[in-house]
């Protein structure tokens, strides 16, 4: 399981809410067979993300809860690029 989520955590800017999937397996590494299979399911799925076009303008949409902090860089209504992490103990009490 760590060795996956090793592998898993190189492709996790391609995954929206990848840090949400991920969080009960890395919590509780014997438990969570459906996070492991959807962290799966989305890496065997056909890309979704397009290129960025630097002549054309983007957004960054950021979005955070107690635990994880995830944003998605977006042209023309698609996705760029996502970005999702866990939250370590400390910054889970900042204000958010």
């Amino acid at each position: 399981m760590r060795s996956f989520l090793g592998l898993a955590n190189y492709y996790r800017c391609f995954i929206e809410g990848y840090s949400k999937i991920t969080t009960p397996l890395t919590n509780l590494l014997k438990k969570g067979n459906n996070a492991f299979n959807q962290v799966k399911q989305v890496m065997t799925r056909d890309p979704v993300l397009a290129l960025l076009d630097y002549l054309k303008l983007y957004k960054v949409r950021m979005d955070a809860s107690n635990y994880v902090i995830r944003g998605v860089n977006m042209q023309d209504e698609h996705p760029i690029a996502f970005e999702s992490r866990k939250l370590i103990e400390t910054e889970r009490r900042y204000m958010i």
